[in-house]
């Protein structure tokens, strides 16, 4: 849906809104209302530039310390098996110019992989190598810049946290492994068997488990939204392509003890194919985004409502969505619901007065949601989107949560949107207040006045 995840999840962009619009809701970028503003002369004026927050500020730093410690001890004592670096810087680099496009789930998932599996490597063809934390950390982290460079230069994606985050995991995971192999307990442990396997497996997972931790605070520290659900999206990704990195990677590490360096391009094929698959897949879905959106505009074309209503409508539930920990799967019904959820209009002879149905009576409104209802059925959405709208007259305490959330949302553009036709914010939000005990959950109404409060209102 956006809009970022956020957050983004493993080794991906922490906060970046995905390319796939599925996955995280619109950004709403309206300037708030005028109870909710600092005065002109305050110390953070609207004019003044957002401060990068703190963890973030961390995250860059810890990044750069080590990344710097690791060029100076790279630089001072040369680098090791020069042709085994060389070999995975390309892989990396190349991962990274292929990747499909800023933030998302794990967007460059080939890079990620070649860098994991630098990492865990401790022989080449049967021959041990000792190259050690630091040049590891060196040779992901100039691999990454490399392959990021087009896209900055074409001012397609950031790099800052998403090679912060790269440098980290690949530092935490050669940390983990490479004193582990040198001190020679692990051969002792392990030896060459299926024991070793695993035991990459898992510390893979660790590696995983501590970015998506990491991963969440940074969107977190971005956002402002709930950690919680940013940290269960983060870990649910690991299920998916999270997975076939680790995977990959382990795999690479062990056919490169075994083959060589003739393993990478014959082990990277099949993730590489499944990369572009990926990436036709994500086109799809915008298109039928787009297709979507496009749908819902045809109220405003028709006249039945203002211009860019479904719009603020869909923006500013998906950041009520996000302040009260919905779920990426809740957040994508929840966006096409906002989009459409008026599209039942249509069917009335005459247009409602500015397109506000929230004055309307029950009965008019109820009928305008199940006709609504009954056209998004036709659409191909998934059936929770037409139960979305078509239950928006119900009493909230029958509603789903993205129901409520969406009728008291579209109730306040109705009240306040736009020149403020019905009262302006502050008149909108009282009487949301005041018709809690029917018509709107108290807790939906308090998100949206949190919202509203940071700035978060609907696009204009």
């Amino acid at each position: 849906m956006n809009k970022a995840t956020p957050g983004a999840a493993l080794w991906g962009l922490p906060g970046d809104p995905p390319s796939d619009p599925f996955e995280t809701a619109p950004q709403p970028h309206r300037r708030p209302p005028a109870r909710f503003r600092r005065p002109a002369g305050s110390a953070r004026s609207p004019r003044t530039r957002p401060r990068t927050p703190w963890a973030v500020l961390g995250v860059r730093v810890a990044s750069g310390a080590l990344g710097g410690a690791g060029f100076g001890w790279t630089l001072w004592h040369g680098i090791q098996r020069p042709g085994a670096a060389l070999a995975f810087g390309l892989l990396i680099a190349v991962g990274e110019l292929v990747r499909r496009g800023p933030g998302g789930r794990e967007a460059a998932p080939l890079a990620a992989a070649g860098a994991l599996a630098y990492a865990l490597l401790g022989e080449i063809a049967g021959e041990p190598v000792s190259h050690g934390v630091l040049q590891v950390v060196t040779v992901v982290g100039a691999a990454a810049l490399a392959g990021t460079a087009p896209h900055v230069a074409f001012g397609r994606t950031p790099v800052l946290d998403h090679l912060a985050r790269r440098v980290l995991t690949a530092g935490f995971t050669a940390t983990c492994f490479q004193p582990l192999y040198g001190s020679d307990a692990l051969p002792e442990w392990t030896g060459q068997g299926p024991y070793r396997a695993l035991l990459l497996l898992l510390l893979l997972v660790l590696t995983a488990l501590c970015d998506a931790v990491l991963g969440a605070a940074l969107a977190r520290a971005r956002t402002g939204w709930p950690y919680g659900p940013l940290l269960r999206d983060e870990l649910r990704a690991l299920i998916g392509i999270g997975s076939a990195i680790c995977a990959t990677g382990v795999v690479i590490a062990l056919a490169v003890a075994v083959a060589g360096l003739w393993a990478l391009p014959v082990f990277c094929v099949p993730l590489l194919l499944t990369q572009f698959s990926f990436r036709r897949y994500a086109a799809v879905r915008t298109t039928y985004r787009q297709t979507i959106a496009s749908l819902a505009r045809a109220t405003e074309i028709a006249g039945y409502t203002p211009a860019g209503h479904a719009r603020r409508v869909a923006g500013l539930s998906c950041a009520v969505g996000r302040e009260l920990g919905l779920s990426e799967a809740d957040m994508t019904v929840l966006e096409y619901a906002a989009l459409m959820h008026d599209i039942g209009q249509l069917s009335l002879l005459d247009p409602v007065p500015s397109g506000a149905t929230e004055p309307l009576p029950h009965e008019e409104q109820r009928r305008i949601a199940l006709l609504g209802g009954a056209v998004v059925r036709q659409t191909g959405v998934p059936a929770e989107v037409a139960v979305v709208v078509e239950r928006q007259a119900d009493p909230y305490r029958e509603q789903p949560l993205t129901a409520r959330i969406v009728r008291t949302v579209n109730a306040y553009d109705d009240l306040a949107g736009g020149g403020g036709r019905l009262g302006g914010p502050l008149t909108a939000l009282e009487r949301l207040r005041l018709a809690t005990a029917r018509d709107y959950e108290p807790r939906v109404v308090e998100a949206l006045a949190r919202v509203l409060a940071r700035g978060g209102g609907p696009p204009s």
